[in-house]
């Protein structure tokens, strides 16, 4: 992908390095913690109570350097795709807002709850900000192969869907939905799932129209669909397949629903409920 390197969005928040302080944790969040150190071998008890200050050590530093051209990417992509959504909420007459990116390490406090890095990347529509520890990015290459800066950008753009689904309004309307049918709320989840994959393919169709496309490109992001659909994901993990399980879809539907937001580059298009 043509761009840039050198810079960092204002709407980055870097949290990695930090430790999680003791304050206004109930006895769940002591035991959660507990746990986390136990299975990370990191003392996530060893700073003040209330502290989020970052914590000095020359690992974290290193892997900062490493991780810095990651990071100077990924917030290039965090500004284009937001520009580009202000831009189709603007001609249609609405305003868009911009989301946050948070980088972490390990475990986060959202304002969803705690997380820890086995979740994947997630979008939090209380304090609409989204989550990435960027180990989930070699993760994704070794484990799934899905290398690739834009395999990268696919797993941004998809959590920013999310984010213009709730300016939108979807995720309420699906969030009520589930409270009313609890049957369906897999394939409701699902359904979600796939429009902000769609939603993920109508900036990559922006970026075709600018030229910022290389060789490759859009293959990645294919390849980066495929790997992650729950088919694929169960088959690796159980060696069985549950379709009635899926929570984010199978991986010829990810793939579907991305290339149909690439070639239409409208929000109409991405219509999953349908």
């Amino acid at each position: 992908m043509r761009w840039t390197p050198g810079g960092r969005s204002g709407n980055l928040e870097d949290r990695r390095g930090m430790s999680i302080g003791r304050g206004g944790l109930g006895l769940g969040g002591i035991l959660l913690l507990g746990i986390l150190s136990l299975v990370f071998h990191r003392n996530f008890f060893s700073v003040d109570a209330g502290s989020d200050h970052p914590s000095v050590n020359q690992s974290d530093t290193a892997r900062d350097a490493r991780e810095e051209p990651t990071v100077q990417f990924i917030s290039f992509v965090l500004d284009d795709a937001q520009n580009n959504w202000h831009r189709v909420f603007n001609q249609a007459g609405r305003q868009y807002r911009d989301a946050k990116l948070v980088l972490f390490r390990d475990v986060v406090n959202s304002g969803c709850g705690m997380a820890e890095s086995a979740t994947g990347p997630f979008y939090c529509p209380a304090d609409e900000k989204i989550y990435i520890d960027l180990g989930f990015f070699d993760e994704l290459k070794q484990r799934f192969g899905a290398p690739g800066e834009f395999a990268q950008a696919y797993v941004l753009t998809h959590e920013i869907g999310h984010h213009v689904q709730t300016l939108l309004g979807i995720d309420q309307q699906v969030r009520r939905a589930r409270q009313s049918r609890p049957d369906l709320g897999n394939a409701l989840s699902v359904k979600t799932e796939l429009q902000a994959d769609c939603l993920s393919g109508v900036w990559a169709h922006s970026t075709q129209e600018r030229n910022l496309l290389e060789k490759g490109d859009v293959e990645s992001a294919l390849n980066a669909a495929a790997a992650i659909g729950d088919d694929r994901v169960q088959r690796m993990s159980r060696g069985t397949v549950s379709p009635e399980t899926f929570t984010h879809g199978s991986s010829a539907q990810r793939v579907h629903w991305f290339k149909q937001g690439m070639q239409q580059g409208t929000v109409s298009a991405c219509n999953t409920f349908q």
